[in-house]
């Protein structure tokens, strides 16, 4: 039976804790056993010494371990890892100095000496091969799922959200996500205070999120907010499919994602999505989405004006939206993550 390294679960909550907790509650059968370290053990230096010397020393010999995010012991070669993206090696300049230079020099020595390696994406996976030079033959995709709770919310659950977040009654676009760079909230930004003269009069967007752990993220050279922009920080998990739900459109117009879990929960929830014109929309979004390019404010303005313009495509997206997120599935995932491991058990 394989064991997982569950260090990150001590994290503060983004999209790889969400990832781990959901595959782990999905598992088809008994799940495997946890190994977590204390609090005072999980982060920073002490999280990296922890995984690198304790972990493997917590391991029977031969045991199979399976370090589910990007991380793990580099002497223990009887592993699988899931690798979520490889923003260290594509662009470290996003990141935290330190924090870019151990995966820099962690990331590449850990895939090639794992057993397997899981991406969640196959933009994700040819990164990996490209950029780590690992064989195709040891690699394999297996995407993210959309929680159960995602679904259109009531009115009933929109009002009660709305009114926790201090929304008001009025319209509005979300942008949710952390506040760091690859997130590109500044060209966001650049863009809704083009359009909004030619945008409805009672809209606001929604910037939605905490700041990005300083530990981790550079700086996300956010400035002070232009009118009409509410900023919400951290939302709780119960609140986001009624915020989904409640909102015209969902905006993701990151310059990187490994996924982009949001735009498929967004869509699961009844809403369509504007998001970037990256590879890796291509996998999840598909034709359910507005695609804008992330790197020109007026593309992504442009976008807003068309999202917003009336006629049938709001309707059209939100339909074709519905269908194309329950193709991803949570215990879909969990069962080929479950069988994959069983594999080299």
């Amino acid at each position: 039976m394989p064991v997982v390294n569950t260090r990150v679960l001590h994290g503060p909550p983004t999209g790889v804790q969400r990832y781990v907790s959901e595959i782990l509650a999905a598992w088809p059968d008994s799940p495997p056993e946890r190994i977590t370290p204390p609090v005072a053990l999980s982060r920073g230096l002490a999280g990296h010494a922890w995984e690198q010397f304790v972990l493997p020393a917590r391991l029977r010999r031969s045991q199979l371990l399976w370090s589910p995010v990007h991380s793990g012991p580099l002497a223990w070669r009887n592993q699988v890892v899931t690798v979520h993206d490889v923003v260290p090696l594509d662009h470290p300049e996003w990141l935290n100095r330190r924090f870019a230079r151990w995966y820099r020099f962690m990331l590449p020595r850990l895939v090639r000496r794992a057993r397997h390696v899981i991406a969640i994406s196959e933009f994700t996976r040819r990164r990996l091969i490209a950029t780590c030079g690992l064989p195709v033959d040891r690699t394999s995709v297996i995407p993210c799922g959309v929680g159960e709770d995602f679904r259109p919310a009531s009115a009933q659950a929109i009002e009660a959200a709305r009114a926790r977040l201090g929304l008001g009654r009025g319209r509005y676009l979300l942008a949710l996500g952390s506040l760091e760079p690859r997130k590109n909230i500044p060209a966001l930004l650049e863009a809704w205070q083009r359009a909004r003269a030619q945008l409805p009069d009672d809209l606001v967007l929604v910037v939605a999120g905490a700041a990005g752990d300083p530990a981790v993220f550079g700086d996300a050279g956010l400035g002070a907010w232009p009118d009409g922009v509410l900023a919400t920080g951290h939302i709780e998990d119960r609140d986001l499919p009624a915020l989904y739900s409640g909102a015209e459109w969902s905006l993701c117009v990151s310059r990187y994602e490994g996924f982009g879990l949001t735009p498929l929960e967004s869509m699961a929830c009844g809403t369509p999505v504007i998001v970037s014109d990256i590879p890796v929309f291509n996998e999840s979004v598909g034709e359910a989405g507005l695609r804008v390019d992330p790197h020109s404010p007026e593309a992504i303005a442009e976008g807003l004006r068309q999202a917003l313009s009336g006629g049938g495509l709001r309707r059209e997206l939100a339909a074709r939206a519905t269908e194309r997120s329950a193709r991803f599935c949570w215990r879909r995932s969990a069962r080929a993550t479950r069988d994959l491991l069983t594999r080299f058990a």
